[in-house]
């Protein structure tokens, strides 16, 4: 009697690996969720003069919506691990498209906190890095820190005619006119592409990694050498053995640190470029300026990831928004452009390429079954340091009646979350592609 062949699927047939179809996706849904949420940047300015509120109770809109995500994270990683992104993205889309369309009948930072905060911003977590991050990584082992790259640069692309279109909606048509564009793009790219294309895992449609044969699974399925700590390696990590870790709390403020830094840029960057002496469209332009420098930041570190390792080119991305903010406060005094787009393409060239390494070092540290759960719980010290910057920054703004201070505590923040990043140690448990080369 023969033994039974192994299991294969449509999917074994199509001519390229699909789990580039899965980066495409990706592609897709972050460069317009992503920037549905970078938008904020952009209505912020308008808001601001219609309704005369202040600066720290408007940007609370953002930083209440990154508090709700920090409670969703957790479920978002269990829903994943569970229902997989192919329900659980849709369902994020549509609260995102529901929050911009009722954004538009706010008249009171209450009714701005629950639509333009909770639904927008907390929904777009699901969509966002955090969803993504919660996944991709069971796609590939050895190009892990390329493809997530190409994924996550998207964004990117996606902001280079984005953010100057909006702009312009919002110059002729008003903020609310946008929020409405925004709703419906989202309608109809991010529900029906992840509806009907995205998957999990390979394992899903009797795949592997990498586009690798065998029947391994993910859990275990290693790269030849590859495993450096193989007590750790081995461990089934649940959240309460992670949780147990000094490894997980060296993560999570690393997390914290660098989307403080991160997001308090993003949503101040215009107004303050307005205030310092651009004009609306440039500081829209500036933004735009940092998705597409950040194409070139997301592809080349994250392929450098995979070669030189995790912390290097975290360490690298976290340096720029120390430069960042440097530039920031230099500007205030010599509003000239090239320091500007110098500053931006700190953001851009450098500070975005810590995206790959943000999805990757916790699937080298924590993979397994249970890595959604984890990875959840890593996002709210991620999405909590998102929420901080943008309040607390518009806070000290109106404490000093300048940004010099706020930028001070980015850019401490930055510079922290290197040093945790290094103490958090991924190379110490699994080296790269790149290392493992090397130990062979």
């Amino acid at each position: 009697m023969s033994s039974a062949s192994p299991k294969i699927s449509i999917y074994h047939r199509l001519p390229f690996f699909y789990g580039w179809v899965v980066v495409i996706v990706a592609f897709v849904t972050m460069g317009v969720g992503v920037n549905a949420r970078n938008s904020f940047s952009l209505l912020f300015p308008p808001i601001l003069e219609e309704f005369q509120w202040s600066r720290s109770e408007t940007a609370g809109s953002f930083a209440i919506g990154f508090v709700a995500s920090a409670f969703m994270s957790p479920l978002i990683g269990m829903g994943i691990d569970r229902f997989g992104p192919r329900l659980i993205f849709p369902f994020g889309g549509l609260i995102v498209a529901l929050g911009f369309a009722l954004s538009t009948y706010s008249d009171s930072p209450l009714m701005m906190f629950f639509t333009m905060g909770i639904l927008v911003v907390g929904g777009s977590v699901i969509i966002a890095y955090v969803g993504h991050s919660a996944f991709l990584p069971n796609w590939f082992i050895r190009r892990r820190g390329l493809a997530i790259g190409i994924a996550f640069s998207g964004v990117g692309l996606f902001a280079i005619f984005l953010m100057p279109l909006l702009q312009s909606i919002i110059s002729t048509d008003g903020w609310r006119a946008a929020c409405w564009t925004l709703a419906l793009m989202i309608l109809v790219t991010v529900v029906p592409l992840n509806l009907l294309l995205q998957r999990k895992k390979p394992q899903d449609i009797a795949l592997q990694p990498d586009g690798d044969s065998g029947n391994s699974d993910l859990a275990t399925m290693e790269m030849p050498d590859n495993v450096v700590d193989k007590d750790w390696a081995e461990t089934d990590w649940t959240l309460l053995r992670a949780l147990a870790t000094t490894r997980f709390w060296w993560l999570a403020g690393a997390f914290f640190s660098a989307l403080y830094a991160f997001y308090a840029i993003q949503i101040h960057q215009t107004k303050y470029l307005i205030e310092i002496g651009f004009s609306a469209e440039t500081a829209a332009l500036a933004l735009g300026f940092v998705g597409l420098t950040g194409v070139a930041g997301l592809l080349v570190l994250g392929y450098l990831s995979d070669i030189i390792g995790r912390e290097w080119t975290w360490s690298i991305a976290s340096f720029g928004f120390v430069t960042c903010y440097v530039l920031l406060i230099i500007l205030k005094y010599h509003p000239s452009p090239w320091l500007m787009y110098l500053m931006v393409a700190s953001q851009g060239l450098l500070g975005a390429g810590m995206s790959p390494s943000y999805a990757a070092m916790p699937a080298e540290l924590f993979q397994g079954k249970h890595y959604g759960a984890v990875f959840g719980a890593l996002s709210i010290f991620a999405t909590m340091g998102g929420a901080t910057g943008p309040w607390l920054t518009g806070l000290l703004y109106d404490y000093f009646l300048s940004y010099d201070q706020a930028f001070v505590v980015a850019l401490g923040f930055s510079a922290l979350s290197i040093l945790c990043v290094w103490f958090a140690a991924p190379r110490k448990v699994r080296t790269v592609s790149g290392q493992t080369k090397k130990r062979a």
